[in-house]
């Protein structure tokens, strides 16, 4: 006896009632099938090298269980005699269709934490990481804008009176298009913007970026905006089309590894190879310093001062920033510890002014001032 055969002879004996219940005990035995076929597929994972099993059960168990109850009760409805009305299965139409978008929207989240899992965002170097991640984040947001545009398109199909109408509209289709192209002319320049973000890549989720004088990393990628997080915990929402119509600074677009700059301003009498023996022992014994880059240079002279430059490398832009603030502490601390007379200073020299000069004004109170003030040398110095 096969299944048609079963149920034809259950509907005979039992009526309804044995109809109703082949339904439930349908959706039971739906409900612990796709419950054993998850734990399947977990254990399978957790011996395979894929070890994704929590990440299925996270983002696929339940809309995957919404869509093998409602194609139950669809499928198994029409063999047990049961007519679904018109507005039941309009609705279990619909939910089928919700059912199954919700579960390709929760398919794109699952493949973007599987992405998450082998490339890891906290590493130092994280380059590639971030490349793909960028990438991923940014077709994602597209994927479930199409998912969920098509799914609303395909349910309200499944209204007789607004196929009517779509159709008595596709003579003037034309116009309103061109209408609606020019209307949204800037939102769709906005939307191909995010997609050539997402394929040039000048910027990337966790870039160090100077944006409008604002240092900040970028913090998330949108089809519309792009979020900075800035040093002081603040966010710069930026337009997306900003990226590609005005420059900025990007300092982690090739690598992660920065060179840093600090500049001190010395006396001329200030011991260059002092402060270049400081300088180095500084770094050596600071972690943030990589070992690849130092060097000391006096780069410019004045009329006052003379200008040093020092230059260190480190891994990122927030070691780089703090190890530039800690050289400078060290070397102006340096100075003022060992050799004081070398910080910038203004001289000044004024000679004595004879008695017998005949001056006038202000001149003449400034030169009786200084005069009276001037103390002798004693003779013999």
């Amino acid at each position: 006896m096969n299944l048609e055969q079963l149920i034809t002879q259950v509907r005979t004996e039992w009526g309804i009632v044995g109809s109703v219940g082949l339904l439930i005990g349908t959706l039971i035995a739906a409900f612990f099938i796709h419950k054993a076929l998850f734990k399947v597929l977990e254990r399978w994972s957790h011996r395979s090298e894929m070890s994704v099993g929590h990440l299925l059960n996270k983002h696929l168990y339940y809309p995957t269980r919404f869509v093998v109850l409602i194609l139950a009760v669809v499928s198994i409805s029409p063999l047990l005699g049961i007519s679904i009305s018109h507005v039941l299965g309009h609705i279990l139409s619909i939910s089928l269709i919700a059912a199954v978008a919700f579960m390709f929207i929760r398919a794109i989240s699952f493949g973007r934490d599987v992405l998450i899992k082998y490339y890891d965002l906290q590493a130092a170097n994280n380059l590639t990481a971030r490349k793909v991640y960028t990438q991923f984040k940014i077709i994602e947001r597209l994927a479930v804008f199409l998912i969920v545009l098509f799914a609303i398109g395909i349910a309200l199909m499944t209204f007789n009176e607004i196929r009517e109408i779509g159709v008595s509209l596709l003579a003037s289709a034309g116009i309103a298009g061109i209408i609606v192209g020019f209307a949204a002319q800037k939102s769709l320049g906005t939307l191909l913007a995010g997609i050539q973000i997402a394929i040039a890549q000048p910027i990337r989720i966790d870039d160090a970026v100077i944006v409008e004088g604002e240092f900040g990393r970028v913090e998330e990628i949108t089809l519309t905006y792009v979020v900075l997080k800035l040093w002081d915990q603040r966010r710069l929402i930026v337009p997306i089309n900003y990226f590609l119509d005005k420059p900025f600074q990007n300092w982690t677009r090739v690598t992660t590894e920065l060179i840093g700059s600090v500049f001190l301003y010395a006396d001329y009498t200030a011991p260059i190879d002092a402060l270049r023996e400081e300088f180095n022992r500084t770094l050596n014994s600071s972690p943030l310093w990589d070992k690849k880059v130092a060097a000391l240079q006096v780069t410019n002279a004045t009329d006052k001062s003379i200008e040093i430059r020092m230059i260190m490398s480190a891994t990122n832009s927030g070691e780089a920033f703090d190890l530039r603030c800690l050289v400078r502490e060290k070397m102006i601390g340096f100075l003022q510890k060992n050799y004081p007379n070398s910080l910038p200073r203004t001289r000044m020299d004024v000679d004595h002014i004879p008695q017998q000069a005949t001056l006038v004004g202000p001149a003449a109170s400034m030169a009786t001032q200084l005069n009276n003030e001037a103390v002798p040398f004693p003779k013999g110095q």
